[in-house]
């Protein structure tokens, strides 16, 4: 059964390089309209599990505006139009925010944050061996505290509903069962 709706219009009603809304006006298989139907746009994103070579996970503190909180999260960020894929997105993301570069990168998957409303996708990943190799290079509005903890504590902090990041914890429940640590309690 064929369920996807057809765009019958479109329009802009703001466009920024971290933001662009849209209005679209659609129609399903029953011939129903949908209007105004709004849509995000935003870059795909990634974010990564960090561990240093010795089994230490990198985690980071900083403010969210969105909420209002200071945060622990993980190293991640907005793909930029000039990377050429996820991976290396990635990559840049985790020297910037960290100053470690990792020895192995493992692919977790890829999620859609928002289907209702977001266009975009995030890019989930594992990095292993991290060896710290220069200071931070923050962006001008950055603001992160490098965090270092035992594995256990992560997944304690997961269980506890600590890590509220939806995009955080899911990319880490995903590590955490790739290095059969997961378990419930």
């Amino acid at each position: 059964m064929n369920m996807d709706w057809k765009l019958l219009s479109s329009e802009y009603l703001f466009k920024d390089a971290w933001l662009t809304a849209r209005i679209d006006t659609c129609e399903t298989p029953a011939g129903k309209i949908v209007a105004p139907y709004y849509v995000l746009e935003y870059n795909n994103w990634v974010n990564g599990v960090a561990l240093r070579e010795d089994g230490q996970v990198i985690m980071i503190r900083q403010f969210r505006q969105g909420v209002g909180k200071t945060l622990l999260e993980i190293p991640g960020g907005t793909m930029d139009p000039t990377d050429p894929d996820p991976l290396f997105a990635m990559k840049r993301e985790m020297l910037e925010e960290t100053g470690y570069a990792f020895k192995e990168w493992v692919s977790l998957g890829t999620i859609a944050p928002n289907t209702a409303s977001s266009n975009n996708y995030t890019h989930m990943f594992l990095a292993t061996g991290g060896v710290k190799v220069q200071d931070q290079q923050l962006d001008h509005n950055e603001d992160i505290e490098v965090v270092i903890m035992p594995l256990e504590e992560l997944q304690q902090l997961l269980l506890d509903n600590k890590i509220v990041h939806s995009l955080h914890t899911t990319c880490i429940f995903y590590a955490l069962l790739y290095l059969g640590k997961m378990t419930m309690k």
